[in-house]
């Protein structure tokens, strides 16, 4: 049974710091491209970043550049999102997601990803 199970969310003040952590079970984790989505309240959910396996190319929203840091820990099957200088617009839902394929260059949408998280809430305040 495939399970992505993310945790590390929180509240945190803007300008804080988080890392959000996916551990994944049921599939050969190590050669997915693995993503971070999230969706706040009223908005489409948003691929922030993503990293391929084998090559280990990693891709970041504009928004989130410079700040967010996606690696993964094959040894764990964990996936990580490290978050720093948060503002109050990184308010969401955050979610990890497994692609069926290694690579992750285009693929920016959801609906390009099999496997889902049950999401962790991130909430920064002013």
């Amino acid at each position: 049974q495939v399970q992505l199970v993310e945790s590390g969310g929180g509240s945190v003040q803007a300008g804080g710091s988080l890392t959000l952590s996916c551990a994944a079970s049921g599939f050969t984790y190590s050669s997915n491209c693995m993503g971070w989505f999230r969706q706040a309240p009223g908005k489409v959910r948003e691929v922030v970043a993503r990293l391929s396996a084998g090559s280990g190319t990693r891709y970041y929203a504009d928004s989130v550049k410079g700040r967010f840091t996606i690696f993964r820990d094959n040894s764990k099957n964990t996936l990580f999102l490290q978050m720093k200088s948060l503002k109050v617009e990184d308010t969401a839902t955050y979610y990890c997601a497994a692609r069926l394929a290694a690579g992750c260059s285009n693929a920016r949408f959801p609906n390009e990803y099999i496997y889902w998280g049950q999401g962790t809430q991130v909430a920064v305040s002013s």
